[in-house]
Formats: C-alpha cells, structure tokens, sequence
C-alpha cells in the first residue's frame, strides 16, 4: 500500500485536479472516490491537465514498483485510462517485463479501454528488437480483440520486425495476404519487402516484386528507387544504377539528395571520383540541391584514399558556398585525419567545430583520444577523454584500456587513477593481465603498483 505520506500527497493532487468527490475520516485508513466516466486528463481551454499517476510513474525506474503503483491508485479509486495505461507499457517492454505487461495488457480489454494504434505499434518493434517474433506477430492478430482501430500502419510495423528476425518468406506471406485483411498494401510495405531481399543478396526477387507492385498500381516511391539504386552501386553495377536511374526519371519519381549521393558513391567505389564530384555540381541544374551527405561521400572517398588535403580544401569550398557543416560533416575529415596520424590538425578542427557552434558527440571524442593514443600522445588523449566525461559521453572500453596502458609506461598515476574511476562509475572491467604483463617487464615496483591499482579498483 502507498505510505502515509504518499496517500496525503495524492489526496492533495485530487483535490487541485478534481478527480473526483474525496471524502476522508479519521476513522478511515483509505479513500472513499467516487469519478466520473470522463477522461481523466480534462482540458481548460487548450491545456491539458497532469495525470498523477504517471507525474508519480516518471519519477520512479524500478518496473516492479511502478506496476505497484498502478495496482495502489486503481485501489485508491483512480480509474486508468488510455494514457496511464500505455505509459506503464513502454515502461515494462524496456525492461523487458514480458509477463508484466500480458497482465496490463489483459486489464486494458477487461476495462474495455479505449487505446491508440501507437501503443501496439511501439510493443511490436520492442518485441521485434528482443528477437520476440513470435510475441510481435501475435500482438498484431490480437489488436482486433482490444477496443483499437488497426491499419495499414501496424501492417508495415510487423513487416519490418519479420524482415529484420530473418523472417523474409513469413513477410511476403503477411504481405500477399494483406488483402484479405482488408488492407491494401502501400510502397512502403513493398519497401520493407524489397529491402529484406535485397539484404540476403537476391536481385532477381527484389525486381519480382518490383514488378508486383507496379502491376498492382502501386507506385515506386523515391526509397524504392533508392534501395535498387544502392543495391547496384554497392556491387559495382553502375550501367544498370544509371539505366534505372534514368527509369525513375521518366515514371516521374524525382531524385533526392539520397539518389544522387548513392549513384557518387557508386562511382568512387570504382575509381570515378572526378566523375562523381561533377554529378554532385550537376545535380542543381538538374532541380536537385546538394547535401551535406553529398560533400560527405566525396570527403569520405577522398579520406580513404589518404587526400587529406583535397578533403579539407572541399570541405572549405563546401562552407563557402553556405552549407554549415554538421557533426556528421565534421567527423568525417576528423576521422581521416587521426587514421592518418594528422592528429594535431584534427584537434584544430575538433576546437573549431565547437567555436562554430557544433557539439561533438561521442563519436567525435573517440576519435580524437583513439588519436591521440595512436601517435602515444596519452596526455592528450586525458585531456580529451576529460572533457568527453564532462559531456557525458563514454569512451569505448578498448580506449579506456588502451588510455590506461599509455598513462602507465608514462608514469602518470594521477590519470590512470582518474581514468580507472571513470571505468567504476561504468562498472567496466579492465584487464588486468595486459597491465600486470605491461607493468612488470623486468621492473618488480611496476608490478607491485599495477597490483595495488587492481587492488584499489576492484574494492
């Protein structure tokens, strides 16, 4: 049951809201509320008032407890409706409370309440990311049961769980009996499909179904397009991207930034980096702006190639013509530049970019200690590894290691100490063989202070 304190603050919470009529006695251990068949959630005006229970569900992590509580308000005499209901669900399918949310799932049907689409959805692409095919397929059959409209849209939802759990042949089944569901497939369910063949590498079903849908007067959307697009650049297959290429065109699906950038990387794949830079000036005159993906298929190419040069003088090129860089833009000249152990210029760029304005994110800031680490500038490396915390980013586990390792042959017992705190917070793991062997050597007080660490570290 809910503490004392707990039922005065809700009784107050009931009264400022007018849930419903409260009426309490001393000689009363609980609350006599009788509510209205009214949403709980009311409007004045163009507001929308709090719900208690989850103002007290956001404030609580442990799922077990948060299901407690729902159970305490209904006893209490609050009535769940929609919004209660599906806040508690997102909360059990994070934790993976599968048991948990049948049971919440069972009392919404009982309660005969009202729910959106979203919720179900949002289950069925949980389920799918457990690996829970068999759950997400059987929640979308049963929404039928619960007092919910279904559509075309949780058609799609479970399409892509099937595709993304290897489940290709159990999706075009879905799809070619969507029918007699009473749904009429879009491009975005043949998408899905079409995506999932050509994962598994077979071109030939991919255009079968290509072909389905057209005969079905379904029209290949620009992402369908650009799924056969990318299938044939990546596999080299630039006569055949161009031919569709030029298909596309002509059944009046334009190209976006997507198509083109696809069809440049395709070129560089093979050597053609003049001809993609001028595919990538002529795409303006053809009704298409370049992106900044665009430039970073270029710089990309380029960084590979070790043209550090040519990426940075594109990326100002780039900025002159009034495209801000992104920290995508910005990692990508980053990350050549420290594989190409140019790490001081890369740290110039990592100050620069947030001068202009853009916070790196953690990829950023791996990549400048990984840097660091590889030219044995470990110093630098704390001092961007610092910074990364202070940003709540996290290192990988491998830089932390390799950090610590680099801090040791230096001698620096300030920073691994700071670096080792920083791996508990994480509750991460060293290995401690790799110090003890690397400490030691044939210097006995190195091994005895890679032990005390180790000692320290695991208390």
């Amino acid at each position: 049951m809910i503490c004392s304190k707990k039922r005065s603050t809700y009784l107050i919470k009931c009264t400022i809201f007018n849930f419903g009529t409260v009426s309490y006695s001393p000689n009363e251990r609980f609350l006599s509320f009788s509510t209205s068949r009214t949403e709980v959630t009311h409007s004045r005006g163009n507001l929308r008032d709090p719900i208690p229970f989850i103002l007290s569900l956001k404030q609580e992590r442990d799922p077990e407890k948060a299901l407690s509580l729902f159970h305490e308000y209904r006893e209490l005499g609050f009535k769940h409706h929609y919004p209660s209901y599906a806040a508690l669900i997102y909360m059990l399918a994070r934790s993976q409370k599968i048991e948990e949310i049948e049971e919440i799932l069972a009392s919404m049907k009982t309660e005969d309440v009202y729910c959106k689409e979203s919720v179900f959805m949002g289950l069925i692409q949980h389920y799918g990311k457990l690996g829970l095919v068999e759950k997400a397929t059987d929640i979308f059959h049963r929404m039928g049961s619960f007092n919910c409209n279904r559509t075309l849209q949780s058609m799609n939802v479970i399409l892509n769980v099937l595709v993304d759990n290897n489940r290709l042949l159990d999706a075009v089944e879905l799809l070619h009996s969507s029918r007699k569901m009473g749904f009429r497939p879009n491009s975005v369910s043949y998408n899905i499909i079409i995506k999932g063949w050509l994962m598994k590498g077979e071109w030939v079903s991919a255009c079968k179904l290509f072909d389905e849908m057209l005969e079905g007067k379904v029209y290949p959307s620009v992402v369908t397009y650009n799924s056969l697009l990318g299938f044939l650049c990546r596999n080299h297959r630039l006569d055949e991207a161009r031919r569709l290429f030029d298909d596309m065109k002509v059944k009046g699906s334009n190209p976006n930034a997507v198509t083109y950038a696809l069809l440049m990387e395709g070129l560089c794949l093979v050597g053609k980096y003049k001809e993609a830079k001028n595919l990538m000036f002529d795409m303006e005159y053809r009704g298409c702006k370049p992106r900044l993906l665009n430039f970073g298929v270029l710089m990309s190419d380029l960084g590979k190639r070790g043209e550090i040069e040519e990426a940075r003088s594109l990326f100002k090129e780039m900025k002159r013509r009034r495209f801000e860089p992104d920290v995508v833009t910005y990692n990508i000249l980053i990350n050549y530049m420290c594989k190409e152990s140019k790490v001081s210029e890369a740290y110039k760029v990592f100050v620069e970019m947030q001068v202009a304005g853009c916070e790196p994110n953690a990829a950023t800031y791996r990549m400048m200690v990984d840097g660091f680490c590889k030219i044995n500038d470990f110093e630098g490396g704390l001092k961007v590894l610092s910074s990364m915390v202070k940003s709540r980013h996290s290192p990988r586990p491998e830089t932390f290691q390799h950090l610590v390792l680099g801090l040791l042959k230096i001698g620096n017992a300030d920073g691994i100490c700071f670096v080792l705190e920083e791996m508990a917070k994480r509750k991460l793991r060293i290995h401690w063989e790799a110090l003890v062997s690397f400490a030691c050597g044939t210097d006995t007080n190195a091994g005895g202070l890679s032990a005390e660490l180790s000692s320290s570290f695991e208390d």
